[in-house]
């Protein structure tokens, strides 16, 4: 079944509606790493519920749709599917817990013709349920490796965030833990290529690997320390591309380029494979 360009393009979404308590804002953040040292004030106010901050990138991971690519009628060859870039624009601070909905919308699909595959951009608004306030808006491009050619537009094509050549200004490391990603899974990823060896394997991974989303978190992270003094609540916006896998308890090298006043490109590396596995970032925040 090959995509129906029209059906697809309007296809209609039911609002999503999730409640998470303070458990589910510390598990998001636990998944991350942050906890690691015990007497670092800047990462237990996010996994401790005394004055409980959320991180703000947790945003993505709320009341979303599932793997709804995975419906007969969506026409898409969804084994194929990649995740390929994901943006992130904070307009309010998450509450710790709450009720919030999520409207998913499809903005485009472009046709990169035959063998070449489709791009499926989509949004997302995460408002609170009871006040309708934008809390924060998700945007993701979604590679349909196997779905070129079924007569859909050939543009435009989004271009992603250039990052400068030369040596980055500063860089920040954090590592995973081994479990990390059987930890961060909890917070509704249950895609057994992240936990299950056998799965992975066939999948053509040595082990399982870490979410997409957990290396965006990470990378969120780190920019808060690099450039917002340690406050997550700073950051404002965060987009970038997936490029490499990352598995757990590997080293998150994150590398930035001042842009000038609430902004920067950045990208992530792991130093010890000496591979890019986030690139094309673009961080703002409160300067």
């Amino acid at each position: 079944m090959a995509i129906n360009y029209d059906a697809l393009r309007a296809r209609p979404f039911p609002d999503v509606v999730q409640d998470y308590r303070f458990k589910d804002t510390i598990l998001y953040a636990l998944g991350l790493g942050l906890g690691q040292d015990p007497m670092d004030r800047g990462q237990l106010r996010h996994v401790y519920e005394e004055g409980l901050m959320a991180l703000p990138t947790m945003g993505v991971v709320l009341a979303g749709p599932g793997f709804w690519l995975r419906e007969p009628d969506t026409g898409v060859d969804w084994p194929k599917v990649l995740h390929g870039e994901q943006g992130l624009t904070i307009h309010r601070p998450l509450p710790a817990e709450g009720r919030v909905v999520g409207r998913l919308r499809i903005d485009e699909i472009i046709d990169k013709g035959p063998g070449r595959g489709a791009l499926l951009y989509t949004t997302r608004e995460v408002r609170d349920a009871a006040t309708e306030e934008l809390l924060c808006s998700i945007t993701s491009t979604s590679f349909l490796r196997g779905d070129g050619g079924f007569g859909g537009p050939a543009g435009p094509i989004r271009q992603p965030h250039p990052v400068p050549e030369g040596e980055p200004e500063a860089h920040f490391d954090w590592t995973l833990g081994p479990h990390a990603a059987l930890l961060y899974r909890l917070s509704g990823d249950f895609n057994p290529v992240h936990a299950d060896p056998d799965v992975a394997a066939q999948a053509g991974f040595k082990q399982p690997i870490l979410h997409g989303l957990a290396s965006y978190g990470v990378a969120g992270w780190s920019i808060a320390q690099l450039l917002c003094g340690g406050h997550a609540e700073r950051l404002r916006r965060l987009d970038l591309r997936f490029t490499s896998p990352v598995y757990p308890g590997e080293t998150l090298r994150t590398e930035i380029w001042r842009l000038g006043p609430g902004a920067a490109a950045f990208r992530v590396r792991v130093p010890a494979r000496d591979v890019v596995v986030l690139n094309n970032g673009r961080a703002e925040f409160e300067a």
